[in-house]
């Protein structure tokens, strides 16, 4: 009789031992499926996560060297990984899991947001109207604070340049969608989808892509103006002065933290920033990463008038409408006049800052600052 029971125990035991395993590995496959089916990109955070997780489910702690040089990517993987310690391979597997089922919630939300993606020809996080002469290209990406992407870049350029020559388009507008006019560069730019030739080649794009950023609104043939709807970090500051008329809400800040972040002066501001402000003030915010007000960048000579926030949109219309309907060739020739002595220099100072900028890009003082950038972000 007792030997029958145990045997009975006995089965039951190792059936329901088999049924776990088999039930774990299952949804964890199944979890993997579904992280394939997602259209948003879930973050550099929820990445590393994902990654960290994957690789201790199927190999168990971390058991390579730490990763050295200039290679951040691989760091910041190497950090995700061993950061999960002595976790057992079937707790990583349930944590992973856990984490794709999470990251489900607000995916499935927006999957009817999918359906609308850009069509060819349009770039994501670009908003890009032409209207009763006037090009308006809007930063959409309020979720990211409207932070730059690549492909944004070069969607600006293009933009630029395809109705340099456009005897319908008189006026050419940069603004914000949402609080923010924009945060600068997306930092996933560096992180995401590395090139086969590794961090130098990615530098290498980045500096195609910066040049060719800055060189399209410094050679725009007709009035650009910058609508600063709210706070703008960055590149989106230092090519203010690469505009023609700059608007600003009263609760727009502009900061340039390029120093710590490993990197240096982009955007011109090397050498518009000192003959806008002098070389003091200047020095102040390209090296210190001083914010300053609206006010300020208004009284300093980079932002022509500040509005209030509730009248600011029917203001920035105004004088955009009243541009739009001067005669355009007076328009383009005064232009080209008060632009004329600046124009050559400003591009050989492009070139030279994009060049300096890549080589930063590719040092461990910028890799280490950027690192520690995202890591204070997932926290």
């Amino acid at each position: 009789m007792l030997s029958a029971v145990t045997r009975n125990l006995g089965c039951s035991l190792r059936t329901y031992g088999i049924r776990s395993f088999s039930d774990i590995n299952s949804r964890f496959e199944a979890a993997q499926a579904k992280l394939n089916t997602f259209t948003e990109d879930p973050g550099n955070a929820a990445k590393l996560k994902i990654y960290g997780l994957f690789k201790q489910a199927n190999v168990g702690p971390c058991n390579i060297p730490k990763p050295g040089g200039f290679n951040f990517v691989a760091k910041a993987k190497y950090d995700a990984w061993k950061g999960l310690g002595d976790m057992t391979q079937d707790e990583a597997k349930e944590a992973y899991i856990a984490f794709v089922a999470e990251l489900a919630g607000p995916e499935e939300e927006a999957a009817p947001a999918a359906a609308e993606a850009a069509a060819p020809g349009e770039v994501a996080g670009l908003e890009v109207t032409k209207e009763d002469g006037v090009l308006t290209i809007c930063l959409n990406r309020p979720e990211k604070f409207n932070a730059l992407t690549w492909e944004m870049y070069t969607g600006i350029a293009d933009s630029l340049n395809l109705v340099a020559e456009d005897s319908t388009v008189r006026v050419a507008v940069l603004t914000g969608k949402g609080k923010w006019y924009c945060a600068g560069n997306d930092l996933s730019n560096f992180t995401k989808n590395m090139p086969a030739g590794g961090p130098k080649e990615m530098a290498e794009n980045g500096r195609k892509v910066l040049k060719h950023f800055c060189d399209s609104m410094i050679k725009f043939p007709k009035p650009l103006i910058a609508a600063v709807n709210g706070p703008a970090i960055g590149i989106p500051v230092t090519t203010l002065g690469l505009c023609d008329l700059v608007y600003c809400t009263d609760n727009a800040t502009f900061k340039t933290p390029f120093v710590s972040l490993g990197q240096s002066p982009e955007g011109c501001s090397s050498y518009v920033f000192p003959r806008t402000f002098g070389f003091a003030k200047a020095s102040e915010m390209l090296l210190t990463e001083r914010q300053i007000t609206a006010q300020e960048a208004c009284d300093g000579g980079l932002v022509t008038r500040v509005f209030a926030e509730d009248r600011f949109s029917d203001e920035v219309n105004k004088v955009v409408k009243h541009m739009a309907s001067l005669p355009p060739q007076s328009m383009r020739i005064s232009k080209g006049l008060i632009r004329h002595e600046h124009t050559q220099k400003l591009l050989e100072v492009n070139e030279r800052e994009c060049e300096v900028l890549s080589e930063r890009w590719l040092s461990d003082e910028c890799m280490t600052a950027i690192m520690n950038f995202l890591n204070r972000k997932k926290k």
